[in-house]
């Protein structure tokens, strides 16, 4: 079955980074699009980024110039690197599985993630 184990969280202090890694399995990892949410306790799910099969990232305008995924197919591992990291980062933080195909003109929403993992916490000490 499909499964999502993020790690890399932890607590950081404003200004620091942190990298999250999500490992995937039991589906052919590089033929799916892949995206990063993150969750504050009484707030909606919040996209971050997602990127397609072959590479192609869209991130959300919140996150832009600090937040960069990326992907590793041989390793089945999605990335999130953070950088410049805010007291308002402090959230859940999750890898999602996304759709086979996607062109340039995707707006990712989370109706199209069907496969998440359990998150892992984030928190930025100020």
């Amino acid at each position: 079955q499909v499964q999502l184990v993020e790690s890399g969280g932890g607590v950081v202090q404003a200004g620091g980074s942190l990298r999250l890694s999500c490992a995937a399995s039991g589906f052919p990892f590089s033929t799916y699009a892949m995206g990063w949410f993150r969750l504050v306790p009484g707030k909606e799910r919040e996209f971050l980024a997602a990127i397609s099969r072959s590479g192609m990232s869209y991130t959300a305008y919140s996150v832009k110039g600090r937040f960069t995924i990326s992907r590793d197919n041989a390793e089945n591992t999605l990335y999130l690197q953070m950088n410049s990291l805010e007291a308002e980062d402090t959230a859940v933080y999750y890898c999602a599985r996304g759709p086979t195909y996607v062109d340039a003109r995707w707006t990712a929403r989370e109706r199209d993630f069907d496969s998440w993992g359990q998150g892992t916490q984030v928190t930025i000490s100020s």
